[in-house]
């Protein structure tokens, strides 16, 4: 793909991501609701990731790149894989016992403003689009934080933004890799982070014993659609672009659509209330800014090698003194 032509495909590619990742939200609050251990339903998704992906890595001909870059930096893949996916997936699934799919969804829109932070100088019109889609996330969810206490609230919110830092933070440390591409990444980053989840799961079946059949199979979804399908989706719409700041953060800003997506969800698992009116506008800003981001074209810069020999060239040519009789050919 030719990188001065936008950020269409990669838009589609994180808005598609998106709804895949509305299920880990939807489906993890309705695990916590039939009393499922959250140990078991954080550890059973990553567990459950390595055969599938493994298998789709080998067929691709990359799994010796994931091997090499594994034994070439074992800590480095440990470290950071234990950050973008360990401190992003557990808190996310501990606070699932606390709140609702659409108040994690929410909160977990920060991501957004993390990436542009952790990115360092970002455009000041991505930075506004950003904000703009935010702004439009705390809207859309007014009305559901009415009765809600501040604990409740805290005991969401902190583990949130624990994930919302640590997510873009592992991802951009480990982007571009040893030239593995996006599906290589998210599997080197499972196994990476495999010694937390292994811990986890055996802290899970000493506190609260196997897991039941219908988590079992929930996890399995959540592993298939959310971690598989959503994070390759993701990670190639990232690897697009991780050239370009500005375009980085639009890629990163299509999470914002996992709101609608996880209130479609919940509207039809749970029967959730409808959106009032201002929730309606808030959602009209999230897909405002998504079409913003999806639509801006940044203008091309001269390659390198062409500025270089401009600046070596001199305005105007010199013209060459005569030679004197004597030094011409006949």
């Amino acid at each position: 793909m030719n990188r001065d032509r936008g950020s269409a495909v990669p838009m589609a590619l994180g808005v598609v991501a998106a709804a895949c990742f509305a299920s880990s939200f939807v489906l993890n609050r309705e695990m916590s609701a039939a009393g499922g251990s959250w140990l078991w339903t954080a550890s059973l998704r990553y567990l459950f990731m390595v055969p599938p992906l493994v298998l789709l890595v080998w067929i691709r001909g990359g799994l010796p790149g994931v091997v090499r870059s594994l034994r070439a930096r074992p800590g480095l893949w440990l470290g950071w894989s234990t950050v973008g996916f360990g401190l992003f997936y557990a808190p996310l699934t501990w606070a699932s016992q606390e709140g609702a799919g659409w108040l994690l969804a929410a909160t977990w829109q920060l991501v957004i403003v993390a990436g542009i932070v952790i990115g360092g100088r970002v455009p000041r019109r991505t930075l506004a689009v950003s904000l703009l889609i935010v702004a439009g996330v705390a809207l859309a969810q007014t009305q559901n934080a009415h009765g809600m206490n501040a604990a409740t609230i805290a005991r969401v919110v902190v583990p949130v933004l624990v994930a919302a830092v640590a997510y873009p933070l592992g991802n951009r440390k480990l982007l571009g890799r040893d030239g593995l591409d996006g599906v290589q990444r998210t599997l080197a980053m499972t196994l990476g982070s495999l010694p937390l989840w292994l811990a986890l799961a055996g802290t899970a079946g000493l506190r609260a014993g196997a897991p039941g059949r219908d988590q079992v199979v929930q996890c399995l979804i959540v592993a298939l659609v959310s971690g598989v399908v959503a994070t390759t989706l993701f990670f190639r719409a990232t690897d697009l672009v991780r050239d370009r700041p500005a375009a980085l953060g639009a890629v990163e800003a299509t999470q914002a659509a996992e709101v609608p997506f996880t209130l479609a969800g919940e509207a039809l698992l749970t029967g959730v209330a409808a959106p009032t009116p201002p929730a309606w506008t808030g959602l009209a800003l999230i897909v405002g800014g998504l079409c913003l981001h999806a639509l801006h074209r940044p203008a091309p810069e001269p390659p390198a090698a062409a500025t270089a020999w401009a600046s070596a060239t001199p305005a105007r040519p010199a013209v060459p003194a005569p030679r004197p009789p004597s030094a011409r050919t006949p």
